[in-house]
């Protein structure tokens, strides 16, 4: 059969167009033997085809090599401090449900944001207190997380001015300081597998996951001048020695248990009663007694549930950014329910 020369010449544009358009998208080549699509190479989408520079809408090409699903997304750089499951600025809070609220704390103590049988999230804050203020400003320095017998931290190292140039994260494991490689999307496992950390940027940005229990979304940034510009009515009054360099947070659990507790953990008990007055907008929480830990590694609050045994029931429940319109568990081992 013949083929015009018409019919040849659109094919061979297309073609082109083809090439063209792949040329333009990068991929990623995964190439951990311990993740489901090892050896494969995955193309980025063409709206963020590449994994380094973000488009206008700030995302950048994703891929998880450890889903069996071997695709790729565009994800935003960092958390969005304005959706559900976040702690950031001074410190605010937002439930899974979309409840706001604060939880100020103290300057260099620590607080369990999140204890269940199986895992605890603690936070250490820092800030300071300016003459005339009654409390003090705070922000999220460092995490502490326990879980299957382990621990890990991530912290904020604190600096007097801020460079884009320099990685601000500090990392450990069992007492053991980590390095990981400053470069996007570098990872490191923990021996048994049960934890992941990933580099979103080359630094001051990265993923931790803990293994069906939550994903955690970390930036590192500073207090700013212009932070005191915008917060008048703050007035944080940054001094020249520290820039109280700090975390934005976005957690996303899963399988929490109805025991959960913790400043942000308890807001996803069944039946919780929202601790709202009337008339205001975004309500202070206190507690602190409650929550306070001895230590950034320690599940000793009045109110920790953590009791360091791997959980034999898996709850049906996923919390914040679930997505449950790619067939019953999306490949997170989780069953997604209509309500």
């Amino acid at each position: 059969m013949e083929i015009s020369k018409p019919t040849s010449l659109m094919m061979m544009l297309f073609a082109i167009m083809l090439c063209f358009l792949q040329a333009k998208s990068q991929g990623v080549y995964c190439s951990n033997p311990y993740e489901q699509c090892f050896q494969k190479y995955i193309m980025c989408p063409q709206e963020c085809p590449t994994t380094g520079a973000a488009n206008s809408m700030n995302r950048v090409c994703y891929v998880d090599c450890s889903k069996p699903l071997c695709n790729s997304e565009c994800r935003r750089l960092g958390p969005n401090c304005y959706h559900p499951a976040t702690g950031c600025h001074d410190p605010g809070f937002i439930a899974g449900d979309g409840f706001v609220f604060y939880f100020h704390g103290k300057s260099n103590e620590h607080f369990s944001l999140v204890s269940d049988t199986d895992v605890q999230i603690n936070a250490r804050f820092t800030g300071h207190r300016p003459a005339g203020r009654s409390r003090d400003f705070t922000w999220i320095q460092a995490l502490g997380l326990l879980f299957n017998s382990h621990n890990f931290s991530l912290e904020a190292t604190k600096v007097a001015t801020w460079a884009d140039g320099i990685d601000h994260l500090r990392f450990s494991y069992d007492g053991q300081d980590l390095v990981i490689p400053e470069e996007i999307l570098s990872r490191w496992y923990s021996p048994e597998k049960d934890i992941k950390i990933e580099r979103a940027t080359k630094m001051n940005s990265v993923t931790v996951t803990i293994k069906d229990k939550a994903e955690i979304m970390v930036n590192v940034v500073p207090v700013t001048r212009e932070d005191d510009r915008i917060h008048k009515d703050h007035n944080y009054k940054v001094t020249s020695n520290d820039c109280f360099a700090h975390l934005e947070v976005k957690f996303r659990f899963l399988n929490l248990s109805p025991k959960v507790d913790g400043v942000l953990g308890r807001t996803y008990r069944p039946g919780f009663q929202k601790q709202a007055k009337r008339g205001v907008v975004t309500p202070m929480v206190g507690g602190e007694d409650n929550f306070r830990t001895s230590s950034l590694l320690s599940h000793d609050c009045k109110t920790c549930v953590f009791n360091g045994l791997s959980g034999s029931i898996r709850w049906e429940t996923e919390h914040a950014l679930l997505d449950c319109t790619r067939g019953a568990s999306s490949g997170y081992g989780i069953i997604c329910r209509k309500e």
